[in-house]
């Protein structure tokens, strides 16, 4: 039953990632960043509400994992080339302040 969570969170979540970048992607990848930070900030949100076990399954390994991508950003940061350091320590700090924000808020 947790795999078929997963899968439904992701069927939902990896869609709209791939609608949200489509639609900001250009010159710079800012769809693909804005992806990642929010669906950080919402897992930080849940696990702020302590959510646990199938709801976790569904709501952040499922879409949250499905919703954000740490290969497209990998790929982003090299094709980037001398900019690329720079967007991927922008991801990161970004993604990690949303997560901690979204915990804190949820507290």
């Amino acid at each position: 039953m947790t795999a078929l969570l997963v899968a439904l969170g992701a069927a939902v979540g990896a869609p709209l990632r791939y609608a949200v970048a489509h639609a900001l992607d250009g010159r710079w990848p800012a769809g693909t960043l804005v992806v990642n930070v929010v669906g950080s900030g919402l897992a930080g949100v849940f696990a702020g509400l302590a959510v646990s076990g199938d709801a976790w399954a569904l709501l952040v390994t499922g879409f949250c994992g499905g919703f954000t991508t740490y290969s497209s950003a990998a790929v982003h940061s090299v094709d980037l080339g001398r900019r690329g350091l720079a967007y991927a320590a922008l991801t990161v700090v970004l993604s990690v302040a949303a997560a901690a924000l979204g915990f804190v808020l949820a507290r």
